[in-house]
């Protein structure tokens, strides 16, 4: 094994293979290492959180590096079925590439059995292994930049079906009406980790077999509950500004599924904003993204609003339009209104209401994934929005402060950075270029990253195709361009392109709150060191 560094609470785990990815993961699983929090498989590697307070770096390493990576993985007894209509548009050039004809290829992908190997790229996506061995094709050279949903596609040796409409560069070779993502499903993703999975031509079945096999992956569906009466609304939403999102502390424990935390981007002003009007540190909050955002009280409530240095305002119900402080607790009453400006610094601002917002959470969390495109919808002008009751609610905090000094547009925002995992990937010039030069905080940047700009570009010393693999917070991925993203709350587990650095876990927050037009210098604080460990005993 080798053990590659990705951050303070993150490593990765390098195998030879899948069968050894997956013999470790099956491992740790089963006899858990204390302190390890997330565990995020790929095609050779294995993406582990870890929580510096309950374990460290070596402790970790040790007890890792001990275990088997021989064992047979044991494969779940669950077997899908999945029709597919083989008709897409890289068919051809697919049996040109492996030397046969088109009805061979629809034969050596219905005549074996695959396996779920993990999860990644979009929620619901599904990287199968085990078909055909002479299914062995390269990506597109040039991906598309829009693949229809239930799209059937091979890469490597790998096949896999696309949940929803996104850009892609496997070869499309067919498609399926059966929906991989389904929030009404009580299991959302269609297939999970060791899943069996056969594919099954559509012309081969009668129309009564077809809608046997829909029906069985349509699953047991998810049953709601008769709500009771809901609460009056407490606000209407006025005008919602460019974005404004509920978010919490995130979507944890449901990367099987494909999905990952999200949350606040800047969770140091999220729990102060709960901590002045005394909810839960970790209670979901409107995140306001350069604000515009006014709200109308239509009862009487108690808000805060802090992160982003913007002007608050209170316009009462009697016309007087007054300037209020932030990270303190404003009383409003009904027809009072509350006005968010757009910032002079940071870029998001957090507002709580006391009670809480009362929004139904997907998948454990009210956080809504851009990228993944799970979670409450934005605001829109004209909603109201329910205040929850709160039920033994805290003190309010009357002592809270920013984290930080809020960065504005044409500032120079240093953040530190550990170097790796692939960093042994890049020339030596461009590793001193990284922290060397001032990068460009471009207007492409969103919730899913920050796309950077800078003079000169990353130059790569290894150019094959990097197999995908768990992609963490904070990291620095470096496309074919040379220019890097910066990867924040809503960025993909996996990715392709290789990580010459990650943003310390310190600076998450601060690089949340980075605008547009902004520059960004990155301080090495953790140089890049590989650990290998001496096989360990194959079962």
């Amino acid at each position: 094994m080798r053990f590659l560094p990705v951050n303070l609470n993150a490593v990765l785990v390098e195998l030879d293979d899948l069968a050894q990815t997956l013999a470790l993961l099956q491992s740790l699983q089963t006899e858990p290492v204390a302190g390890v929090q997330e565990l995020i498989p790929a095609a050779r590697t294995l993406l582990i959180y870890f929580s510096p307070e309950v374990t460290t770096l070596p402790v970790l390493i040790a007890e890792v590096g001990r275990r088997s990576i021989g064992a047979q993985v044991q494969r779940s007894s669950h077997s899908v079925q999945i029709p597919v209509q083989y008709d897409g548009e890289d068919l051809q050039e697919v049996a040109e590439l492996l030397g046969v004809t088109p009805q061979d290829v629809v034969r050596m992908h219905t005549g074996a059995e695959y396996s779920v190997a993990f999860t990644g790229f979009a929620p619901g996506f599904a990287y199968l292994s085990g078909g055909h061995p002479l299914l062995d094709v390269p990506r597109r050279k040039t991906p598309r930049t829009r693949i229809p949903p239930g799209s059937v596609g091979l890469a490597g040796t790998f096949s896999g079906v696309y949940p929803q409409a996104s850009p892609g560069g496997w070869q499309i070779i067919g498609a399926t009406p059966v929906s991989m993502w389904d929030l009404e499903r009580v299991a959302p993703a269609l297939l999970q980790p060791g899943y069996r999975v056969q594919f099954v031509d559509v012309a081969t079945l009668s129309t009564q077999a077809l809608a046997a096999l829909m029906a069985a992956c349509a699953g047991e569906r998810v049953v709601h509950a008769d709500r009771a009466a809901a609460a009056p609304a407490a606000f209407r939403v006025e005008s919602p500004g460019m974005q404004t999102l509920f978010q919490d502390a995130g979507r944890h424990g449901q990367a099987g599924q494909g999905v990952g935390t999200s949350g606040a981007m800047d969770r140091s002003a999220l729990r102060a904003a709960n901590r002045v009007v005394g909810n839960g540190a970790d209670v979901a909050c409107l995140e306001v993204a350069y604000g515009g955002l006014t709200l109308q009280a239509l009862q009487a409530a108690v808000v805060a609003v802090t992160g982003a240095d913007a002007l608050i305002e209170v316009l009462t119900a009697q016309g007087q339009r007054v300037a209020v402080q932030a990270y303190a607790p404003l009383a409003l009453d009904a027809g009072d209104r509350l006005i968010v400006n757009s910032p002079l610094a940071g870029t998001r601002n957090y507002v709580a209401v006391r009670g809480g917002w009362a929004v139904t959470p997907v998948l454990g969390s009210a956080s809504t994934d851009t990228l993944a495109r799970v979670g409450p919808a934005a605001l829109a002008a004209g909603d109201e929005l329910q205040v929850g009751t709160g039920s033994a609610l805290a003190p309010v905090a009357l002592s809270e402060q920013p984290s930080f000094a809020m960065p504005k547009a044409g500032d120079v925002v240093c953040l530190d950075v550990v170097m790796g995992p692939r960093a042994d990937w890049f020339a030596q010039e461009s590793l001193a270029l990284l922290g060397a030069q001032e990068w460009l905080v471009t207007p492409q940047s969103n919730r899913i990253g920050i796309r950077l700009q800078g003079e000169a570009a990353l130059v790569r010393s290894q150019t094959q195709e990097l197999p995908s693999e768990g992609t963490a917070l904070g990291a620095i991925q470096v496309p074919a361009s040379g220019q890097p993203v910066l990867f924040l709350a809503d960025h993909p587990l996996t990715g392709g392109y290789p990580v010459i650095a990650s943003v310390a876990s310190h600076h998450l927050d601060l690089a949340g709150q980075i605008p547009v037009n902004a520059k960004v210098k990155f301080r090495v604080i953790r140089d890049f060191d590989v650990v290998e460990t001496a096989a360990p005993a194959q079962a």
